[in-house]
């Protein structure tokens, strides 16, 4: 038997926080472009991070709706 190449796994980027599929699900009237995935995605991580440094702040460890 001959023996299998072993191909090289493409590096991939960071996982998406959002989901594809629901982000999609969510609009009406309009497609999603394929770059749009990625804005909200950052969009997303940064909303994340601003309310994680406002809970640190309030000598907190538990992210709630008011860090929003």
């Amino acid at each position: 038997m001959a023996a299998r190449k072993k191909t090289k796994k493409k590096a991939t980027p960071a996982e998406l926080i959002i989901s594809k599929t629901r982000t999609k699900a969510a609009t009406r009237k309009c497609n999603v472009s394929s770059d749009f995935y990625g804005a909200l995605d950052l969009k997303v991580r940064e909303i994340i991070k601003s309310a994680e440094t406002r809970a640190v702040e309030n000598k907190r460890k538990t992210l709630k709706p008011c860090d929003l």
